[in-house]
Parts: structure tokens; C-alpha cells; sequence
């Protein structure tokens, strides 16, 4: 039961929670702090609101004191400003960004000086697509702050010409898939039974690693995805890096997978006394699981592939054995079947010859049969 007067109460599971209100788009939601006594929730409360007021007092000042911000003094307001409103993982991937290729180029600039011409000349022309586009979110939503916040002019710089060339996903062929689960049953472990789970259910690499025994409902034989893992930048220098826990990538990813007959059993057999599927009492680092990965993949003597193979390997697998799209997409995750189909669905060689031997019925011809 929370004290009287504060919003902090004791859970079942002997942490304390402590919510505060935060307001997004005029929305207003509740967020939530965790600690093992009451003292460090009520201090970490403290602590998020007088940040918060610190941030209502920058943002009045910035209000009243709109001559001559370049675009750093505006970002810096802006990345105060979504700390609260985003996912830990994207308020440091913008900042990771704004730092990396904004702010030196582009930070003592005022936001009236930023053109087309100016962004094509000054970005390296090396940069991904993917990275190039990121560039240009950063900067627009910086500019979009400025103009809300302090006044200054609207401006949206369009991206231009950039021609997206997709990198073609391997899948496994079946041949591969055999020789890869034949290696993993021979002496399976707890390691080994995460990429059987992400081949045969289609989870991403950070929600295997976070996955908990607790996610797990073996009475309706389903699996929750409730959190991901990924490693982050932390807030004192770029170069150093920590594992977090986050919510998964989208709302969508939210979901609800039921767990195949066959490993049923295989999971049941493992459950143990342990926090995390994987590693116990902690959860796996990505970039450790993908080097297990990849030895396995040698071991197998599998040609060599990236762990988000599995993963387009359960969707293709999933269509062509007959499934419908909008079930494969709730079961990745994605927002929309379009995703799934468009860039996870690979048919094989031997799928598209069996599609056209199966014509011939239509044609009135059988195997074999002369014309």
C-alpha cells in the first residue's frame, strides 16, 4: 500500500516503486522508479523532479531569450527535453548522432543557416543510407523544437536523392537448417536452446537475451515478450558502454507467441531456479551471444550468416509451409504485414519450382505425359 501522501508502495516481489507524472503531447502518463527500500525510491523521486524543474526553468528562459541561439544551444534544450519522453535507447541514439555528426559541422550555425546545399556538402558522402536518413531526423526535430520553443524560423530539410539499395537477408536453405539443429541437439545446453527458440518463434536477439523463466506460461504454453537488451552508451563518454534492459522496439513487439510442440518439453526440462533463460542470473550480452552464435554456425559447418537470419528463416518458413502473413506478422512483431512480406519472407528456389510443377494440374498435364 503506497505511504499517504506519496505515490510509492512496496510490490509484491519486496522492491519499492515510486511513479511520477510526466506529460507527453499534452498526454499525461505515469512513469515508475525502482529501488529495495523505500529511502532510495524516495530519492530517486527527488531527484526526477527537480530535474524536471530544472528543465521547465530552461525551457521559460529559452522562451524569453530567443535572439541569436545557434542549433548546439537548441539541441541541448531539445535533448533535455525528451530524456523523459522517450525510450532510454532512442533519447541516447539521438544524442550519439547529434554528437557524432551535427554538433561540430552544423552546432555554431543559426538555424536560418542551414540549407540543402550546406547538408550535401558537409556530410560525408560514405555514409549508410540508413545513417544518412538518421542525420536528417535528428536535425529536423531539432529545428522543429526551435521553432516551438524559441522562436525561430520553420524549417524542414528534405532529404534528397538518396537510392536505398536493400542488402539481400540470407536465409537458411533447409539443408543448412538441418545440419545447424542437428549440431544444437547433439549436446544441448541452455545457449543452444535460444537459437532453437529464435529459429522455430522468430525472436529478435535482444528479446532472447532478456528473456525470463517468468515470460515463460507453461500452463497455456505461450512465450511474453515484455523487454529487449541491448548495450547503450552511457551518459559520461561516448566510447563506454553498458547493458540495458528497455521495452521491446516498438508497441507492436509487445506480444504473445505460442511455443511449438516439440519444445515444449525441451523448455520444461530446463526450467530451473535461475532469472534469465540464457544466463540465469543476469541477461545475456548480444554481442557475446552472436560470437556463440557464429561458432555454432562453424562447428555445424554452416556457411556463415548473421543471427537476424533465424529470424527471416521463421518467417520464410512459416509462409511457405502455408501460414497466413497477418499471424506470421503478429508473431514477429511487426506493425504491419507489409514488413513481413516485403523484407522477411524469402522464398526458396525449391519453393518457386514447386509453384510452377503444381501448374501443370491446372494445364491438364501430368508428369510424364507427351504433348
Amino acid at each position: 500500500m503506497a505511504r499517504r501522501g506519496e505515490n510509492i508502495r512496496k510490490r509484491i516481489d519486496g522492491r519499492w516503486e515510486g511513479r511520477y507524472l510526466i506529460v507527453i503531447n499534452g498526454n499525461k502518463k505515469y512513469r515508475s522508479v525502482y529501488a529495495r527500500s523505500y529511502n532510495e525510491v524516495r530519492q530517486k523521486l527527488f531527484d526526477i523532479k527537480k530535474e524536471t524543474e530544472q528543465v521547465e526553468g530552461e525551457l521559460a528562459f529559452s522562451e524569453n531569450n530567443v535572439a541569436n541561439r545557434n542549433i548546439d544551444e537548441i539541441s541541448q534544450l531539445w535533448l533535455v527535453d525528451i530524456k523523459n519522453k522517450r525510450k532510454y535507447s532512442t533519447y541516447r541514439k539521438y544524442t550519439d548522432v547529434y554528437k557524432r555528426y551535427i554538433q561540430e559541422s552544423f552546432g555554431r550555425l543559426s538555424p536560418e543557416e542551414m540549407t540543402q546545399d550546406l547538408m550535401a556538402k558537409t556530410l560525408p558522402q560514405s555514409l549508410s543510407t540508413s545513417l544518412y536518413r538518421s542525420i536528417y531526423c535528428v536535425l529536423n526535430q531539432i529545428l522543429l523544437y526551435g521553432n516551438r520553443h524559441c522562436n525561430t524560423p520553420k524549417i524542414r530539410l528534405q532529404i534528397e536523392n538518396v537510392c536505398e539499395s536493400p542488402k539481400p537477408v540470407q536465409t537458411l536453405n533447409l539443408a543448412d537448417q538441418k545440419k545447424l539443429c542437428g549440431y544444437l541437439f547433439a549436446d544441448l545446453d541452455s545457449y543452444k536452446l535460444g537459437i532453437l527458440i529464435c529459429l522455430n518463434m522468430g525472436l529478435r536477439l535482444g528479446e532472447i537475451c532478456a528473456l525470463k523463466w517468468e515470460d515463460i506460461d507453461f500452463q497455456c504454453r505461450t512465450v511474453h515478450i515484455n523487454r529487449t537488451v541491448q548495450r547503450l552508451s552511457v551518459e559520461k563518454g561516448s566510447t563506454k558502454t553498458a547493458l540495458c534492459e528497455t521495452i521491446p522496439k516498438t508497441s507492436c513487439s509487445i506480444r504473445e507467441i505460442p511455443i511449438p510442440e516439440f519444445l515444449y518439453p525441451i523448455l520444461l526440462s530446463y526450467k530451473d531456479d535461475g532469472t534469465y533463460v540464457l544466463n540465469k542470473v543476469s541477461p545475456m550480452d548480444p554481442r557475446t551471444y552472436q560470437y556463440k552464435f557464429h561458432s555454432y554456425l562453424e562447428k555445424a559447418i554452416v556457411k556463415p550468416s548473421h543471427f537476424h537470419a533465424l529470424r527471416h528463416t521463421f518467417a520464410t518458413n512459416c509462409i511457405s509451409n502455408g501460414a497466413d502473413v497477418k499471424s506470421v506478422s503478429e508473431m514477429l512483431g511487426h506493425s504491419n504485414v507489409n514488413i513481413t512480406l516485403n523484407k522477411y519472407v524469402h522464398p526458396s528456389m525449391d519453393t518457386k519450382r514447386n509453384i510452377l510443377d503444381s501448374l501443370s494440374s491446372i494445364n491438364g498435364q501430368k508428369s510424364g505425359q507427351n504433348i
